[in-house]
């Protein structure tokens, strides 16, 4: 049998997985996403226990590889997201200038926000994800960045889903450290973060389409007064059946091809 674990910040139970081929120092141990140092044999990775005793499994139960779906960065493996983890807005979302054409209407309340006159990009991204840390219960995040061909998706090669109008993303599970620092730069300009990213619960949702020059959000009402209360954020308030358009921005206007055709913004 495999050996039990008792995840040491959740309590959560569970058994080990050994990846023989494994080079990694951590690897999640629980269903909450927490993680922990590995201990014992160099080359084999408890998942999820850092109690397993070390060594290879029985001859009847040979030892798991890695999962294909997974990717390398800063000495760690990161899950890649599949269709199934963004079912909830594919499909989901409407067609037109509102708020609900990048988040689905099921949310209390939306928003928008952009760097305000004056502010770097740097500190506006930094200010956002600290008001979403700070109002999220610790977990794991998807991040998503727009294959535009043109623009860093950090791990290029892997496989994408597709979202909005036939438009490929690469989704990552990460966390508000890796939204932050993983990327060089987004078809918006200067700045790092994903363009689209949501937690585990589904709690909120940042999305920002190719054709924006803003970000769209939609979460509890709690959650966007944290936001609003900001001015680094710079967010506003809008109707999900109003032009999300804020004051003083245009969209770029693209054709977007997408797999029923084309499509336009006005």
């Amino acid at each position: 049998m495999r050996p039990a674990a008792t995840c040491p910040r959740c309590g959560r139970r569970g058994s080990p997985v050994w990846y023989e081929d494994s080079a990694e120092p951590t690897a999640w141990g629980c269903p909450a996403g927490h993680r922990w140092s590995s201990t014992g044999r160099p080359g084999w990775t408890p998942y999820p226990s850092p109690a397993a005793v070390p060594g290879r499994l029985s001859a009847s139960e040979p030892p798991a590889r890695a999962h294909p779906g997974r990717v390398h960065r800063d000495g760690r493996s990161w899950r890649i997201g599949t269709a199934d983890d963004v079912a909830w807005i594919a499909g989901h979302t409407t067609h037109g200038p509102s708020v609900t054409a990048a988040i689905p209407p099921v949310f209390e309340a939306y928003a928008t926000f952009h760097p305000p006159d004056g502010v770097g990009v740097d500190v506006h991204e930094r200010a956002v994800v600290a008001e979403l840390a700070a109002r999220t219960p610790e977990q794991q995040w998807w991040l998503g960045y727009l294959d535009t061909g043109a623009h860093d998706i950090v791990f290029p090669g892997a496989a994408t889903v597709t979202l909005y109008w036939g438009w490929s993303y690469l989704l990552v599970e990460a966390g508000p450290e890796q939204a932050l620092t993983w990327r060089t730069g987004h078809l918006r300009g200067d700045g790092a973060l994903p363009d689209l990213f949501f937690p585990a619960d589904r709690s909120w949702l940042v999305s920002a389409l190719w054709d924006d020059t803003w970000t769209d959000i939609g979460a509890s009402a709690d959650m966007l007064a944290g936001l609003l209360s900001d001015p680094l954020v710079n967010a506003r308030l809008v109707d999900p059946d109003e032009d999300a358009c804020p004051p003083g921005l245009t969209r770029d206007c693209p054709p977007v091809q997408g797999t029923a055709g084309t499509a336009y913004f006005t």
